[in-house]
């Protein structure tokens, strides 16, 4: 019983390192486009030339 005193708040500070670096993906809007991103892989106009 002793060592929940320990994984308690070492799963809390993960889950909060996680939701975390989720917010941080969802304001640098990393998940905009996802449809778009699965055309391009299916396109030859995208091999040649590299989105910059």
């Amino acid at each position: 019983m002793e060592v929940l005193a320990y994984l308690i708040p070492i799963s809390l500070i993960l889950g909060g390192i996680g939701l975390l670096a989720f917010i941080f993906t969802v304001r640098t809007n990393q998940y905009d486009d996802p449809e778009g991103d699965a055309q391009r892989i299916l396109s030859d106009e995208w091999d040649d030339h590299p989105k910059p």
